[in-house]
């Protein structure tokens, strides 16, 4: 999984590409987190549009993401899943819990209004 991050007007976007299958790529993407997460950025948009698959490693460290942004009092949205994360999240109820954007717009004036 290649994970690219970039911080804009204190939103923590994360874009993820490939498989979220719980790797050592994983780790990583909790460590960068939990870095931005030291610095006081507790707004984040995690962009699934290019992430072919995911299992259940994958949704919990999606959980544990959305989990370190609410206990600081901030807020994670979920941007463009394709259809089928779509249908994964409907399934596991996750749908009630994260939020979703089509698009950066979207999410950022989300996080924006949530806090």
């Amino acid at each position: 999984m290649k994970v690219e991050s970039n911080l804009q007007d204190n939103i923590l976007y994360v874009r993820l590409q490939g498989d979220l299958i719980g790797s050592p790529d994983s780790q990583h993407l909790l460590d960068l987190v939990n870095s931005k997460l030291n610095d006081s950025v507790i707004l984040c948009a995690v962009d699934l549009s290019k992430v072919r698959f995911i299992n259940s490693s994958g949704i919990g460290v999606l959980v544990s993401l959305l989990t370190k942004f609410r206990n600081r009092g901030g807020e994670l949205v979920l941007i463009n899943p394709s259809e089928h994360m779509r249908k994964l999240l409907i399934i596991t109820k996750l749908n009630a819990i994260f939020t979703v954007a089509e698009d950066d717009a979207f999410a950022a004036k989300f996080l924006k209004e949530s806090v």
